[in-house]
Formats: structure tokens, C-alpha cells, sequence
């Protein structure tokens, strides 16, 4: 179960060298809380994604990719340091010890290496808008102490629930949107960050660029300038919301596409799509935000952790494909530098994936065990190996085994006949968590906070 090194990865003789040699522009767009299944290319029959669709049919479609976490902040601190929940910094969306202000955020600490710390390091152009999450203002974690050479949102995961707020961060400045004071609606946060997105790209379109996009839709409040088509369809008003945040993503994703084409650097980029954890809400029957997996947001099952993942890099990342590899935001790290022939960092969890992104296979991605851990409900861990997810309750000692390749919805227990498998993962769970000072594992129990 460790890291893969290197050498093996060139030993499977694809174009690792090659792919690093390119030096590609990278856009990592992260929505927050899209579930698996919101868009049409994962089975979507109402919410218009034409954009996002098009991603697929030109790259590559994974379905059994993992966020870090099953809510916000610990999901982004694993895609940031390439850590798993029991090794990264921020474990939580608030910290049971410690952590910055009445909420107790705890920030990333000058420690912390982030992927975007690696690629400015190496040359690369650094940018990012939407929500952070992983530290904030005065303290250690801010983004321009992160490795972001700008970037323009929020810090806090409350402050971006108001989509008409009075301020937003641009470096270490706060920004007073003028067209929103005195209870003024006037500029949408996300149309801010759009439009920012595409003045990034066209300022640095002539140096390699990272941009990585947490744009904020469609988490709630569910507020949006239109409704789109969904006016008049007979749902709840939040659904409806959802579906036209959803919609409204996918045009600004669009228009950034499209944007990659008119400057020429639509083969020189590699985009990542995906979702920060599963969906809020089933919405079961009417647009099965989570598809065909148990639970959601804030759970451990596979519709907290399932997210999807699409991948285009035109004439590298095979068209049209669909892979079933199953991989996680503890992999992004090592698979970036790997694929900018960048010095990566010994500290991390995750491998790099690019061999597989660039359609090749990886034994290993089944071999090994990906980890998680949360506290919200008492500590729980949770492990996937292969066609196998293991739940582990600290309270009572409880153990459930699922054959995810027979049950998706998670609902056959199998402990009881497969104890050596068990076994294993309770091997594996005691050796991948490390104690942390602002999360307890033998706190009292409290229920959950989604944020």
C-alpha cells in the first residue's frame, strides 16, 4: 500500500516523459456540491449540460473517482496536499480544538505543501478563484501563502453561501462589491469569478498556467440571477435553483472552452472536471443528484465520497472513453507533478494516476486501499480496496464490508463472511491514521455539519 515509484510508472512505457516535456497549461474546475450524477454524460434526463457533456465525449469519463472528503474544507486540504484524512491538516470543516475565529477554521501551516507550492516552484503561473476554505485572513493558510500567485473569492465556507455578499478577497484585499451594499443585488459572485477565469487565461495565455477553479455553484443558498428552462417545471423550488445554478455553470465552463480554442491553447491545456464531494441532496425521482449510490453529502457511503471526474487534453487523454479505474483527490498531487516533470514531495498518500489518464492501466489502483476519516457522528473510517468498501465505527467497534461490484447502494453487509478481508482493513485503518491536535478521535459524538 505505498506510494508507486516513479520508475515503475515509466517502466509501463507510456508517454510519461513525453507528457512532461509539453509543460501543459493545467485547469482544475471543482464545483461544489455537484453530485455524480447532475450531469447528462452520467445519466442526467432534465439538468442541461451540454458544455460539461462535450468535455466527456472529447476525454475521458472515470466513474469510480473519490473526493478527499465527504464535505468541503478536508476534501480541498487532500486535493491541496495530496494527504489523506488521516495524515492532512484540516479534517474538518471546523476543528473540535483550536482552529481560527468563532467558527474554529484551522488553517493550512507554513508546512503544508500544496500542489500549486510544487508548480510556482517550477515555473508555473499560479491562479485561482472561487472558494478556499483552507484558511483564514491573517492566518498561515491564505492562498497567496499557499502557492497562488492571485486569486480572487472567499476564504470561508459560510461567507460563500451569500452569492450577493458586500465583499470578496482579491489577494490579501478585501474587495467592496459596491453593486451589493444596502441590500442590493447587482453582481452574482459567480459570474465575478467567471469572468475573472477568462481575464486569467488571456493575461498569461503565453507561460504555462495553473488555474484551479472551486467555483461555488451549485451550493446552496439556492439563489440564482435565472431560472433558466426550469421556471415552469412542477419541482420544488430548490430543485429548480439547483438545476439552473447547474446549467449556469456549465455555460461560464463553456465559455472558458471556448476561449482555450481562440487563443490557440486548446491542445496546450489539460482540464479537470469534477465535483468537491457528492451531492447535498438525492432528489430522488425527480433528478437523482447522487445516482445510484447510498447517502450523500456529509456520509462516508459512496454517495458522500463518489464524484465525477472528466478529463480532456486533446490528442493525450483518449476521447470518448469511459474507465472504472478507481482513484482520489490524494492523487492529484503526485499525478500533476508527474505530469510536469515537477519535484513532488515525499509526504504524501496518493500516486500519480497519469498513466491512466493518458489511457493506459494500473494494477495498483485496485491493489492498494484509499483511506477516510471524519469525526462528525463520532470517529469513523472508511476504506476502498479493490471491488471491496469497508465502513469502521469507532463507537462499538461496529464493521461493514460491501462488494461495491454487486452493490453499489451499499446495502448487503458482508463482514461476517469475509473476515480476512476485514482483517486487513482494520490493519490498514490503525496504520493510516495519525493523531491530530484540533481533531479527537475520543470526542463525544456530534452530529454532523455540511457545510
Amino acid at each position: 500500500m505505498k506510494n508507486i515509484p516513479f520508475a515503475l510508472l515509466t517502466s509501463l512505457g507510456l508517454a510519461v516523459s513525453a507528457a512532461a516535456e509539453t509543460r501543459p497549461n493545467i485547469i482544475y474546475l471543482m464545483a461544489d456540491d455537484m453530485g455524480w450524477g447532475d450531469a447528462g454524460c452520467y445519466g442526467q434526463k432534465h439538468i442541461q449540460t451540454p458544455n460539461i457533456d462535450r468535455l466527456a465525449r472529447e476525454g475521458t469519463r472515470f466513474t469510480d473517482v473519490y473526493a478527499g472528503a465527504s464535505v468541503c474544507a478536508p476534501s480541498r486540504s487532500v486535493l491541496m496536499t495530496g494527504q489523506h484524512l488521516g495524515h492532512t491538516r484540516v479534517r474538518g470543516n471546523a476543528g473540535m480544538v483550536g482552529g481560527a475565529g468563532d467558527q474554529r477554521r484551522v488553517p493550512l501551516e507554513p508546512e503544508d505543501v500544496t500542489v500549486a507550492m510544487l508548480l510556482q516552484q517550477a515555473g508555473y503561473v499560479t491562479g485561482m478563484t472561487g472558494k478556499w476554505g483552507l484558511g483564514e485572513p491573517n492566518t498561515t493558510g491564505i492562498p497567496n501563502k499557499k502557492g497562488f500567485d492571485e486569486w480572487f473569492g472567499y476564504l470561508n465556507q459560510n461567507h460563500a453561501h451569500t452569492y450577493y455578499t458586500d465583499y470578496l478577497w482579491k489577494n490579501t484585499e478585501r474587495v467592496t462589491l459596491q453593486g451589493n451594499l444596502n441590500g442590493q443585488t447587482k453582481e452574482y459572485s459567480h459570474d465575478l469569478f467567471a469572468e475573472w477565469t477568462l481575464d486569467f487565461v488571456r493575461r498569461h495565455r503565453e507561460q504555462p498556467f495553473f488555474l484551479y477553479l472551486p467555483w461555488t455553484m451549485p451550493h446552496g443558498k439556492y439563489v440564482v440571477p435565472s431560472l433558466e428552462s426550469y421556471a415552469e417545471q412542477d419541482w420544488p423550488q430548490d430543485y429548480k435553483v439547483h438545476a439552473a445554478m447547474v446549467t449556469r455553470l456549465d455555460r461560464d465552463f463553456g465559455r472558458l472552452m471556448a476561449l482555450l480554442k481562440e487563443l490557440g491553447l486548446d491542445e496546450k491545456t489539460i482540464v479537470f472536471f469534477c465535483s468537491d464531494n457528492g451531492g447535498v441532496q438525492r432528489r430522488e425521482g425527480v433528478l437523482d443528484s447522487v445516482g445510484p449510490f447510498r447517502a450523500q453529502k456529509g456520509s462516508q457511503f459512496e454517495g458522500g465520497l463518489r464524484v465525477p471526474m472528466i478529463i480532456r487534453w486533446p490528442g493525450k487523454v483518449p476521447a470518448g472513453r469511459v474507465s472504472h479505474a478507481p482513484w482520489y483527490f490524494a492523487d492529484v498531487l503526485p499525478t500533476l507533478c508527474e505530469l510536469t516533470g515537477t519535484k513532488g514531495t515525499s509526504k504524501v498518500d496518493g500516486i500519480s494516476v497519469l498513466p491512466t489518464i493518458l489511457g493506459g492501466t494500473q494494477s495498483e489502483l485496485k491493489a492498494r486501499m484509499m483511506y477516510w476519516e471524519q469525526y462528525s457522528g463520532g470517529f469513523q473510517q472508511a476504506i476502498r480496496w479493490g471491488k471491496w468498501k469497508g465502513h469502521h465505527v469507532a463507537a462499538g467497534g461496529k464493521f461493514e464490508l460491501y462488494d461495491l461490484s454487486a452493490d453499489q447502494m451499499e446495502a448487503h453487509d458482508l463482514a461476517a463472511q469475509e473476515p480476512e478481508v476485514v482483517k486487513q482493513m482494520r490493519e490498514f485503518m490503525t496504520a493510516a491514521h495519525a493523531p491530530s491536535p484540533n481533531w479527537l478521535v475520543n470526542a463525544p459524538a456530534k452530529k454532523a455539519k455540511a457545510k
